[in-house]
């Protein structure tokens, strides 16, 4: 291939047909390989789902520490079955290839740079590396949250709450497999919030004394949210979801504060 700067559009649209074929390779056989541990794939996804998960053998220990009986949290089950012919096929299918997605998704990050990166100076690569890597980390923060903590303790309330002894809760496998990804992007999404306020910041939208200014209103969004997300009647889980969001609301005010000083000297 020529060099970048003689390329026409038909060539870079050729690279970027090879990127393209490359990532879904990748992503296609981490998916299949995924599919074919079966076992182990779902060990991992219906894990949340169980008493004897380890945030709530977690939970049990911590409040043994403390003196407190937590059994009315800890000691729940919920039934799960299959309301259509083909949803634990198709359910089956869905996680291998959002596991597939998640997997490999620093090398679908490390193409799509290698692709762009020819156009960009030297500055600019260095930013867009450390966005990428930190975008990647932060998202994979929440992630983690999101099945050791959040789910877990929302799909808890959720699945034992009743209106009425007479009406038991069946959970079906596709609303199990549905809530946890939803609530897993969300969080990961959620936890890009100080790669966005930077952004925000570097183009002059935003600024600390904007953050600090609508910081109350922040705060009341946040446990909305976090209400929302968990609507258990303690305070501890609201508590335990709405902190680490708030905390990233504080970083992003000191990242903004950064962003804004270095803009303002260059």
């Amino acid at each position: 291939m020529p060099s970048a700067s003689d390329m026409t559009f038909w060539d870079h649209l050729e690279v970027l047909r090879r990127v393209f074929l490359r990532i879904l390779a990748v992503a296609a056989t981490a998916a299949v390989v995924a599919f074919a541990f079966k076992d182990f794939l779902f060990t991992v996804v219906l894990a949340p789902g169980k008493s004897d998960f380890v945030t709530y053998r977690a939970i049990e220990k911590a409040a043994g520490l403390l003196g407190c009986d937590v059994s009315g949290l800890t000691d729940f089950n919920v039934s799960m079955f299959s309301a259509q012919l083909t949803s634990q096929f198709m359910t089956h299918l869905k996680m291998a290839f959002c596991f597939g997605i998640l997997v490999t998704f620093p090398y679908i990050i490390y193409q799509l740079y290698s692709f762009v990166s020819p156009a960009l100076r030297s500055t600019e690569r260095r930013y867009t590396v450390a966005v990428l890597v930190w975008s990647y980390v932060l998202f994979m923060a929440g992630v983690l949250l999101d099945y050791f903590l959040i789910f877990p303790l929302a799909f808890r309330f959720l699945g034992t709450y009743q209106v009425s002894p007479d009406v038991p809760n069946m959970i079906t496998l596709t609303s199990y497999g549905d809530m946890l990804l939803t609530l897993t992007l969300m969080m990961g999404v959620l936890f890009e919030l100080p790669i966005l306020s930077w952004f925000l910041a570097r183009i002059g939208l935003i600024n600390e004394v904007f953050m600090r200014k609508y910081r109350r209103h922040a705060v009341v969004a946040i446990f909305a949210f976090a209400a929302i997300v968990t609507p258990t009647t303690d305070v501890f889980t609201l508590m335990v979801v709405a902190l680490p969001v708030y905390g990233l609301y504080e970083v992003s005010i000191g990242i903004v504060r950064r962003a804004t000083r270095h803009a303002t000297d260059n």
